[in-house]
């Protein structure tokens, strides 16, 4: 049970500095004078840097057989390079130590879900009674994020950073490793998975549903603050989007069923659908912040259905390499895709055209995650 303990609180304080990355590096971005199109360039090359990081350290941790001792290193590393990252204002400084920290904070998400779902499997509990801890934290440094960049400025984000990141690196020193499974790590199982039409076609829906949803993450903050919204209306904002992910994370062993995920996957894909058409047409930078209590019908759904039926084809062997793979295409190649492509669309054409344009590919989404489950999904 300390194990679970421990663990709980690693998702806690991971995800407590992926909210710190992922939803305020565009607003303080923003605030150091970047235009979209630059913010866009930025997290957009941290995509390229995710390609190839997340499968490097996935492969180590295969080939070495721990996920602990990769995770202490990936931790202190980035606690170091976060802190440089909000304490610059130069935009070579900003690209340099952003690249870095994709580099090296983008890769523990992985390993973390890969432990996650490992540690659950071996306690005999649900996967979403670890992960929850990961929202909460999610939720909690959103919200107070807000209001430290309002009351003391974007750079005090420096200290916070690094604070969340050395307490992330003690509780995961006393964590222990996962079993490792005795199965030797070979191309020919790697290739073997990845060859196979029905995996092919799954990853391809993991990648469609992904862009949009990065799309809404990068840009969410920055269209809250041009409608003339504040850093805590923005932190309010994605503490009520990670907020509402730990019910559905908790209930997860109630709602989740086997040979139902990619029925689950389509479904949480309407919401995506329903949720970024709505964005499109709000003016009030209030209501759009409400509106994120959507999330819990969406990513959590989606995130959790993926990472299961994943772990159902992939050799057991290449499960961290294969939740990589995963992460990589949500967080890494649509992310590219996402921000490169979103920048341009904010600068042109304004958000509203953004929105407009991910709510159509979300509805492109949904309507492939049914098709799968026609052809795959009802023979299971």
């Amino acid at each position: 049970m300390n194990a679970l303990r421990l663990l709980r609180g690693f998702n806690f304080m991971y995800f407590a500095l992926l909210s710190m990355f992922i939803t305020f590096l565009p607003v303080y971005l923003d605030d150091q004078g970047l235009q979209p199109a630059q913010i866009g360039f930025i997290i957009g090359t941290g995509g390229f840097v995710t390609i190839i990081t997340q499968p490097l350290w996935g492969m180590i941790s295969d080939k070495k057989k721990t996920i602990r001792k990769i995770l202490l290193l990936l931790v202190l590393i980035s606690s170091v390079v976060g802190y440089f990252l909000y304490s610059s204002s130069s935009f070579f400084l900003l690209i340099l130590f952003a690249m870095l920290l994709y580099f090296f904070l983008m890769p523990i998400d992985p390993l973390t879900e890969s432990l996650n779902f490992s540690v659950s499997e071996a306690a005999g509990v649900s996967y979403g009674s670890i992960r929850t801890y990961g929202a909460l934290g999610y939720a909690v440094t959103s919200l107070l994020t807000g209001y430290v960049m309002s009351y003391f400025g974007a750079h005090s984000l420096a200290l916070l950073f690094v604070c969340i990141g050395l307490i992330s690196f003690l509780i995961c020193w006393k964590m222990t490793d996962v079993p490792v499974t005795g199965k030797p790590v070979t191309l020919n199982s790697l290739k073997l998975f990845m060859s196979n039409k029905e995996t092919l076609l799954f990853l391809l829906l993991v990648f469609v549903c992904s862009v949009p949803a990065r799309m809404n993450d990068t840009y969410l903050g920055i269209y809250i603050r041009e409608l003339g919204g504040s850093p805590e209306l923005v932190g309010q904002a994605f503490f009520l989007a990670a907020g509402s992910e730990i019910l559905v994370f908790a209930l997860s062993f109630w709602w989740m069923r086997k040979g139902k995920e990619l029925m689950l996957i389509s479904i949480a894909s309407v919401f995506f659908f329903l949720r970024f058409f709505l964005s499109a047409w709000i003016t009030d930078p209030h209501m759009l912040a409400y509106l994120q209590i959507m999330q819990l019908l969406t990513f959590p759904i989606f995130y959790s259905a993926a990472i299961q039926y994943l772990y159902r084809i992939v050799p057991v062997e290449w499960r961290a390499t294969g939740q990589t793979v995963l992460a990589l295409l949500f967080f890494g190649v649509s992310g590219i895709i996402a921000s490169y492509a979103g920048g341009f669309i904010y600068e042109s054409y304004g958000a509203q055209t953004l929105y407009l344009s991910i709510s159509a590919l979300s509805f492109l989404g949904m309507l492939f995650g049914f098709i799968l489950y026609w052809r795959y999904g009802r023979q299971k």
